[in-house]
């Protein structure tokens, strides 16, 4: 999708009101993290992700992925979001990115979209996290509700969730660690460097779990670096 240049600023995109370019310009030790902006509400995302002390990419087309320290699958329609992954190469590119240890968070949409397959079995999905999707296991729009979510791992304060034709784990892996169930299905999860959640965190002012993925991007790069260091190491090691 072509970025449609302001004609008073040209460097400035039309649109930035409803997706605003970053806030600051990058720094070296900041985390960049991409959000899959083909659809859904992947603005909101941002704002969060900056609020926080990262930088954002908006990923619309597989040149996006290179440099990422991370990635997030925003709410939206999780068909309309397959379809154009699929147009675009994006799902193979996230596949090769997840492979490689790159971060993954999904919310909404983005739980179903990473999911090993859903319930229905009528969507092709990425694979990424050993769960068993059920689309839209809540009802419809008219349906959608809020509740707060008890997370350990996030603290003694309950999380307030906002479901919107929100999906729900109907099963998961023994590799899966289920971080918040209702009525015993799972909501939010993870394994490895995966993260999932049927709710919309962005949406709300609680950034817990936005900063629990930022955390995880952080462990990811300071692997990479020392990595780095220790072949560059056993370098100098070889030409002494």
């Amino acid at each position: 999708m072509a970025h449609v240049l302001s004609e008073g600023n040209p460097d400035r995109r039309r649109d930035w009101i409803l997706s605003p370019e970053p806030l600051k310009p990058r720094a070296r030790d900041h985390a960049l993290v991409g959000v899959l902006a083909l659809q859904g509400d992947f603005r909101e995302h941002r704002l969060v992700l900056e609020r926080l002390g990262a930088d954002t990419r908006e990923v619309r087309g597989t040149a996006d992925m290179r440099g990422l320290d991370g990635l997030i699958v925003p709410g939206g329609e999780s068909t309309t979001m397959t379809k154009l992954m699929r147009a675009t190469g994006l799902d193979q590119v996230i596949r090769e990115f997840a492979a490689r240890g790159g971060p993954v968070f999904g919310t909404c949409a983005g739980l179903i979209t990473l999911a090993r397959e859903t319930v229905e079995r009528d969507l092709p999905t990425l694979g990424l996290i050993d769960i068993v999707a059920r689309r839209n296991a809540f009802g419809r729009q008219v349906h959608s509700f809020e509740t707060e979510l008890s997370i350990p791992e996030l603290g003694s304060k309950p999380l307030r969730a906002v479901f919107i034709r929100g999906p729900r784990i109907e099963a998961s892996g023994p590799g899966v660690h289920v971080l918040a169930a209702i009525d015993g299905h799972g909501v939010a999860a993870e394994q490895g460097m995966v993260l999932v959640t049927a709710f919309h965190p962005e949406i709300t002012d609680d950034t817990r779990l936005h900063q629990r993925f930022l955390d995880m991007v952080h462990r990811q790069r300071n692997a990479g670096s020392d990595q780095a260091a220790a072949r560059q190491h056993a370098r100098e090691e070889v030409v002494s």
